[in-house]
């Protein structure tokens, strides 16, 4: 997802350092999302039939609520739109620090899903894409597994084999503007008897955990659902400080062999929102081959008591730098 907010406060350790343990930690646990995020009421960048509102609007309609360890952001659900209304309205927030090097665990317990729901997860810097896109979740209309991608400008690729990973590649050249935004992709492997990493599947198991890492020469990014036994202890209980060589082998890998990430990758704010239709949720060809009804617009404007299910229920973000 394109991003044009300005730069924020710069918060990382030295863009040269290669490490995988992490000692300082900020947890970001229910009312201390408003403190770490502010909302973007900006037009959606995407073109969806959606508005985001800001942090007032927001908490006033319920759009978002927070407790001692709970922070749920979400679509409204009520709401029935003529076609000539804004967009349904919906969440953007955006971190107010940015990173270059860190380690982050995404605690969920439920994603948004359903026909016309585009949900992400995702890091960008502030001059898109020429300082690079990070996507840790994202997905549309409910159609699983997870996939997570990486954008940038031109001369950035990924090699054909390599990388120490478990997903599948999607593609290897990043630029943005050369594969109409798909970039460099990684396909989770969910089975298909029991999709865990995205929408329905994720949900169906009280969500999971997803891992991300930065460095100055890779990105590498994990997950595990709620029932999998697996997980590490460092990432269930969001220990203090985490060694992510402990971690097992990520979903997603990127490395710098063919792409340096020094000229293509800035400081990054953290973004999470949820958009409705919108350049990919709305295309014409991936709406019907979700087994969506109708139109996506006319779905979003006409059906608003099924995006009750359109909901982020964080239980915490731990950030390690």
């Amino acid at each position: 997802m394109p991003f044009f907010a300005p730069f924020l406060i710069l918060f990382s350790a030295s863009s040269f350092v290669l490490a995988t343990s992490y000692l300082q930690r900020t947890e970001i646990v229910g009312q201390n999302f408003y403190d770490a995020f502010h909302f973007e009421d900006q037009p959606d960048p995407t073109h969806g039939r959606v508005t985001y509102v800001n942090e007032s609007i927001a908490r006033e309609s319920n759009l978002t609520f927070a407790s001692s360890d709970t922070f749920i952001m979400r679509a409204d659900y009520t709401t029935y739109l003529q076609p000539s209304d804004p967009g349904r309205n919906s969440v953007r927030i955006v971190s107010n620090q940015q990173y270059s090097i860190l380690a982050a665990i995404f605690d969920m317990r439920h994603m948004p899903e359903g026909c016309g729901t585009w949900p992400a997860i995702w890091t960008v810097g502030a001059d898109w894409p020429n300082q690079g896109e990070i996507d840790i979740v994202e997905g549309v209309n409910s159609m699983m597994p997870n996939t997570a991608s990486v954008h940038t400008s031109s001369n950035c690729q990924m090699p054909s084999s390599g990388r120490n990973m478990s997903g599948i590649s999607n593609g290897d050249n990043c630029a943005a503007y050369e594969t109409n935004n798909a970039g460099c992709g990684v396909g989770f492997t969910d089975t298909q008897q029991d999709p865990r990493s995205f929408g329905p599947g994720f949900n169906s198991h009280s969500g999971g955990w997803y891992a991300f890492e930065r460095t100055s020469s890779e990105f590498k990014l994990w997950f595990w659902s709620r029932s999998d036994r697996s997980v590490p202890d460092q990432v269930q209980y969001a220990t203090e400080a985490v060694d992510t060589s402990t971690w097992g082998q990520p979903i997603g890998h990127w490395i710098d062999d063919l792409c340096d990430f020094t000229t293509h990758f800035g400081p990054h704010n953290i973004v999470i929102n949820l958009a409705l239709c919108g350049d990919w949720a709305g295309n014409d060809y991936v709406y019907k081959a979700s087994g969506c009804p109708g139109t996506c617009e006319d779905f979003v404007n006409t059906n608003p008591a099924t995006f009750s299910a359109a909901y982020f229920d964080f239980a915490l973000i731990s950030i390690y730098t």
